[in-house]
């Protein structure tokens, strides 16, 4: 090939890429999508953990909404109160109270104290075990599966299956819902951190039915509800019920529950 065709070349070239940056540098422009400021700055104060638990699908979803006005400066669960100011302030509004919450297993059902029907032999999967016969092995319907759905779930490492039961580390937890929204015998809740008297059942059976398959499930006696001077609790359909705002931590239930399924922490 000659000089002249090898410049030619050159000039060929860089002419059209020259000519791709520019026409790439003036479209840019033209079709720049501009980005609210606050965007931004709420973006840099979300944790960046991209758990979904505020419902939008990742902290840059959540902080497009907080700008438009579709979410509340306080929508990142896992942030809690400290975040919940800081975007306060970038919004130029109140946050308010944050009530700091974790997530809570309604069963005491373990391996020892509850009856299994069958063994099961099979994918490791609360969703398709509660699709075998009777909702699973477990005799209580009601109960935990212990086929960690919800450890699968968790982002934050802070649910683990223990003796075939779930249990929440609360102190890890940030509240994000996974294991709330992973859980197929919807066992699991938001609940506040302050809270300390808990009741670890979820079944609605009758008491002779209950006590068949679990030895320490609530039977809806109502000692606990008849007991409590603070009137925070509540027995419907064979269940207790805390209210936590009501609820003064005397210990008074866990005293005289005879199933021993209240728990003050």
């Amino acid at each position: 090939m000659s000089v002249t065709g090898i410049i030619l070349a050159a000039v060929i070239v860089g002419g059209t890429g020259l000519f791709i940056g520019v026409f790439l540098g003036v479209a840019g422009k033209k079709f720049a999508v501009e980005v609210d400021e606050r965007e931004e700055a709420i973006l840099g104060v979300l944790p960046g953990n991209n758990c979904g638990g505020c419902g939008y699908a990742g902290c840059s979803g959540l902080a497009a909404a907080i700008v438009k006005g579709e979410a509340e400066v306080g929508g990142c669960p896992v942030g809690g109160a400290p975040v919940a100011a800081k975007v306060g302030e970038i919004m130029g509004v109140a946050a308010g109270e944050q009530v700091h919450e974790v997530a809570f297993v309604k069963c005491g059902g373990d391996c020892e104290k509850a009856k299994q029907e069958y063994e099961y032999h099979g994918l490791s999967d609360c969703t398709m075990v509660n699709m075998m016969q009777d909702g699973g092995p477990k005799a209580c319907s009601y109960g935990c599966l212990g086929d960690g759905s919800c450890v699968q779930a968790c982002p934050f490492d802070a649910i683990h299956i223990v003796n075939g039961v779930a249990v929440v580390d609360k102190e890890a937890c940030k509240a994000c819902g996974k294991c709330v929204d992973a859980c197929p015998k919807h066992l699991i809740e938001l609940i506040p951190y302050k809270q300390k008297t808990f009741v670890q059942c979820n079944s609605n059976e009758k008491g002779k039915a209950l006590m068949d398959v679990c030895q320490v499930g609530c039977i809806g006696c109502r000692l606990c509800e008849k007991n409590c001077e603070a009137g925070a609790i509540t027995v419907t359909n064979f269940l207790a019920h805390i209210d936590a705002d009501k609820c003064t931590e005397c210990g008074v239930c866990v005293e005289k529950c005879p199933r021993k399924i209240i728990t003050l922490r």
